[in-house]
């Protein structure tokens, strides 16, 4: 399995992002899928998921309100919508898949995202 990021970048706080992940080598519609948050030298986090179908999706207390997690299952691209960002938010992002236990095996090498004050 194969996941490409892409979409970080800098951007003043207040600011917008739209990330993508595209998924390739495991039928990805059929799993659920994440974006997870790496600050520099901690373990990735997970901050928003989706189910296959987008029938159900996760936002952990910093991403509520102010993110949003969907996919393309013609495309095997899931996004997150990234809006009123802040400083804190400012670290590298990482898409995984689920496997059919519901955990996550694979992830990508993620794109960084800089917030300025």
């Amino acid at each position: 399995v194969q996941l490409q990021a892409s979409g970080g970048g800098l951007v003043q706080a207040g600011g917008s992002l739209r990330l993508s992940c595209v998924a390739s080598g495991r039928t990805s519609s059929d799993f659920g899928m994440g974006w997870f948050r790496q600050y520099s030298g901690t373990d990735r986090k997970l901050v928003a998921a989706i189910t296959w179908n987008s029938g159900s999706t996760y936002y952990d207390g910093s991403a509520k309100g102010r993110f949003t997690i969907s996919r393309d299952n013609s495309k095997n691209t899931v996004y997150l919508e990234m809006t009123s960002l802040k400083p804190e938010d400012t670290a590298l992002y990482i898409c995984g898949v689920q496997n059919q236990w519901g955990s996550y095996d694979y992830w990508g090498q993620g794109t960084q995202v800089t917030v300025s004050s």
